[in-house]
């Protein structure tokens, strides 16, 4: 299925422009809220206002480019340590799995030993009683 193409006016730095793109017009009316936030934010610097028109559109740009390669490096530091968590989480899985199998032969051998020790209890009294009756025929 094929996307279509979305459009919608947008106010940016004072000036209305048609924005279109395949994302939704919320996404589109989003990225000039940002780039009006970014031209306000450069707005409040004096030293940019006496900027001719081009060095202010060059420094806006660079200001982006800066947030944008930002994120990029957050985003990059995030996956790593996403990976880390991934490799952290699977080695726990075959630590609990491993724990688990060992749990589980322990309660074998615990049913085990409890058959056995029920078996020698029995021998005991079984043996008691004998020597009891060789006592009592004696």
């Amino acid at each position: 299925m094929a996307s279509s193409k979305n459009q919608t006016e947008a106010l940016i730095g004072g000036k209305v422009f048609t924005l279109s793109g395949f994302e939704s017009e919320e996404y589109l009316q989003k990225i000039s809220s940002y780039l009006n936030h970014k031209l306000e934010e450069c707005a409040q610097s004096e030293s940019y206002r006496k900027q001719s028109a081009d060095a202010r559109s060059v420094l806006l740009a660079l200001n982006v480019a800066d947030d944008y390669f930002k994120a990029k490096k957050q985003a990059s530091s995030l996956e790593g340590d996403l990976e880390i968590k991934d490799k952290e989480m699977y080695d726990l899985k075959h630590e609990l799995i491993s724990v688990q199998i060992k749990c589980e032969n322990a309660e074998k051998n615990l049913d085990r030993v409890k058959k056995e020790n029920n078996n020698l209890q029995m021998k005991i009294v079984k043996l008691e009683t004998e020597i009891k009756n060789k006592k009592e025929r004696n």
